[in-house]
């Protein structure tokens, strides 16, 4: 496993230089980093080796309530591009990015994901108005799992 300090290292190459990504493996490690940009923020990691679970935040995450599933239903969707989790608001005493009703054009921030320590701002990929917010505050995310309905 690739321990913190040379992960620290590998992001430090990649802000320093002009490159866009990077991509590092040996026989059981496997990282790819890459800048993030407004189309496409990415962070990601991969091992063969079985690892064990490592904390993403430091603040309390309630799991006393599944969060509501996706309901079927017609309308623009904006997904999550990586697994992490969502945050609405830039901090805990701020209002949250957007809201039920409230009009997002292309390329707006909407909420953050944390993944390996790092705050990903999610843009919205279309203009619309938010009809429905689908996941919680501090809920673990899935890769293109929709968090915002558009109307």
């Amino acid at each position: 496993m690739i321990d913190i300090d040379t992960l620290k290292e590998y992001i430090k190459v990649l802000e320093d230089s002009s490159l866009a990504e990077i991509e590092i493996s040996d026989d059981e490690d496997s990282i790819r980093l890459a800048k993030p940009t407004a189309d496409s923020p990415m962070v990601s990691f991969s091992s063969t080796a079985p690892q064990a679970p490592t904390e993403i935040s430091q603040q309390p995450v309630s799991r006393t309530q599944p969060a509501p599933k996706a309901p079927v239903a017609s309308g623009k969707t904006i997904k999550s591009p990586m697994v992490g989790v969502f945050y609405a608001a830039p901090s805990p005493e701020k209002p949250a990015f957007v809201s039920v009703g409230d009009t997002v054009a292309k390329g707006d921030v909407v909420c953050i994901i944390e993944a390996m320590k790092i705050m990903n701002e999610i843009v919205a990929d279309e203009s619309g108005t938010i009809t429905e917010v689908l996941v919680n505050n501090g809920d673990l995310i899935e890769y293109d799992q929709p968090l915002f309905r558009l109307g």
